[in-house]
């Protein structure tokens, strides 16, 4: 049996960063990180956005150059998962039927795309988009002639790979179940300047569709909605979230449910392990507390900074930022804070000039904002979420006065 003294589940932005903080740390020593995918750590956010649309080569996606892991002494164990954990005997059982031990667990593994539970979703032709396999094989079905694509969903994955999509010349159909895209996580200005700007680019954006089931024999050839009408389809996307992949953790008594919880210096209720990234459940300072999965970059490696800090014997709470972003076109979202449970949204410029911002208050005070193409918004927004600013509303509506000048004195 081999074994290391720190073990990361788990070979994406997370798992990546807390094996280099680690070592930035000065922890001495062994670290192995086991990963299902063959690559060693890569970017994700580039999958739906330059990569797909070939503006990136793949070697430029890569975390750290590959000979980065062997330098630093970082054992990658690639192609495998982990299937079962004894949290007594701290011992991991792989999919290859090999166990590995471990002195201390960093559970980095993410999560899997959620399927569409109807009839057909196993036909050829019917992908996600979270690995670099999902994408080559799309790309390589659009290199084979294949042009007619329907969408399931319109949260950011599904939006930005319309968007690429049509620049590929690409028929798009992008089909959303609720009322309006981004219901989840953005207020209804913002989703209905992404709904134009779609359909002004030739996408055929419908909500409120219901999907009965993908049809064809072998490969998908179409889409059947609710009302018993079927899109023709030559490939389906479905991008309806994921599932966090935390099974091996609940199974061995783990707390946690849609995800693993996490208290504030990232540890689960396991001794030794933590938990980190899109698979953890952690009380949001940033939501005024609420229990949540937040999926972001930035998320994950500070998360992992936090645990390595914290396995250095540096242990601080987890208290960072929360940011994220999304490339549609030519139109940069930045997005600054959480807007959950916000009561009010104001508009800071026109969506028709393609350059705005939406700012979320809650109570009166700033928890979010939106930014479209707004740099100099979002960097003096961050400000006034992490300060918890109250600004008076009229100067916060009146886009030619810069946010940092509603900062307290």
């Amino acid at each position: 049996m081999t074994q290391a003294d720190v073990v990361i589940v788990g070979a994406g932005h997370g798992g990546a960063q807390c094996a280099i903080a680690l070592r930035q740390n000065g922890f001495t020593g062994s670290i192995a990180m086991i990963g299902r995918e063959s690559e060693p750590p890569y970017e994700r956010p580039p999958l739906s956005k330059e990569y797909f649309a070939r503006e990136k080569t793949f070697d430029r996606l890569y975390i750290r150059p590959p000979a980065f892991w062997a330098e630093k002494d970082i054992e990658m164990i690639l192609g495998t998962e982990v299937t079962a954990i004894d949290p007594v005997a701290k011992l991991l059982t792989l999919s290859d039927g090999t166990s590995f031990g471990y002195g201390q667990l960093v559970w980095a593994a993410g999560g899997d795309p959620r399927k569409l539970p109807v009839p057909g979703g196993d036909l050829a032709g019917v992908h996600a988009v979270r690995t670099r396999e999902d994408c080559d094989q799309m790309m390589g079905e659009i290199d084979g002639g294949v042009k007619n694509f329907v969408i399931i969903g319109g949260g950011y994955i599904g939006l930005e790979a319309a968007a690429v999509l049509t620049k590929l010349d690409c028929k798009v159909t992008l089909l959303e179940a609720l009322p309006r895209i981004l219901a989840r996580v953005a207020g209804p200005e913002l989703s209905a300047f992404y709904e134009k700007e779609h359909r002004d680019h030739g996408v055929d954006l419908r909500t409120d569709v219901v999907v009965d089931s993908f049809v064809g024999e072998g490969r998908v050839t179409g889409v059947k909605l609710g009302d018993g009408s079927i899109i023709p389809a030559d490939a389906v996307i479905v991008g309806i979230g994921i599932v966090a992949a935390v099974a091996p953790l609940l199974g061995a008594g783990a707390e946690g449910g849609n995800g693993v919880m996490i208290d504030d210096h990232c540890r689960t209720s396991l001794p030794d392990i933590f938990a980190i990234g899109d698979c953890a459940l952690f009380a949001c300072d940033y939501a005024e507390g609420t229990v949540m999965r937040v999926e972001s970059v930035q998320n994950a490696n500070d998360q992992a900074t936090c645990v390595a800090k914290a396995i250095c014997g540096a242990s601080q709470p987890y208290h960072a930022f929360p940011w994220f972003w999304s490339n549609q076109y030519d139109l940069r979202l930045q997005t600054a804070g959480l807007s959950v449970g916000y009561d009010q949204t104001i508009v800071r410029g026109k969506p028709a000039d393609r350059s705005f911002s939406v700012v979320y208050l809650k109570a009166g005070r700033v928890i979010a904002l939106d930014c479209v193409n707004m740099v100099k918004d979002y960097v003096a927004g961050r400000k006034l979420v992490e300060a918890g600013v109250s600004p008076d509303l009229a100067r916060l509506a009146d886009a030619d006065v810069p946010l940092k000048e509603l900062m307290p004195a």
